[in-house]
């Protein structure tokens, strides 16, 4: 596989996703073996087990694009990959909405899953993102550091 050729669809969302329409259309455009997905939704409590009413998801606007786009980038090579799909939800985002879709086209199923998890891991602790909870009593709370795997 030539990484020079792997096909990148990123994108920052401000309304909600229909995730399984994009990737069922996505899909139908790859070749590849192999694709492993990750579909993230906004939970509906706190780590600390408060009820959210929703979230807030700032960026850093041209940054933030850049450098997923870097992390793409790079991952996609690392792993031989052919495909990757990204969406990621900014501003107002409710309990049950998606708020990150990913998804990996490869020859090989542990290609796919590998690139699929660490390019994952990297948005969540790299990408410029940052977090404020509401919650149902209207307390507001920015998220530091980032959630358990």
């Amino acid at each position: 596989m030539n990484t020079t050729h792997t096909t990148l669809d990123l994108a920052l969302c401000q309304t909600n996703f229909e995730a399984h329409v994009l990737l069922s259309s996505w899909e139908q455009s790859q070749a590849s073996a192999a694709i492993a997905v990750f579909l993230g939704r906004m939970r509906g409590q706190s780590l600390q087990g408060e009820t959210l009413q929703a979230m807030e998801l700032e960026h850093y606007p041209g940054m933030c694009e850049a450098q997923l786009q870097q992390m793409a980038t790079s991952q996609s090579a690392a792993h031989a990959v052919d495909a990757v799909l990204l969406r990621h939800r900014v501003g107002t985002v409710l309990p049950g909405e998606a708020l990150v879709l990913l998804a990996v086209a490869a020859p090989r199923r542990g290609a796919a899953q590998r690139c699929c998890q660490e390019l994952l891991e990297a948005i969540k602790h790299e990408a410029p993102f940052w977090k404020k909870e509401i919650t149902a009593a209207g307390s507001c709370r920015w998220v530091e550091g980032n959630t358990p795997f």
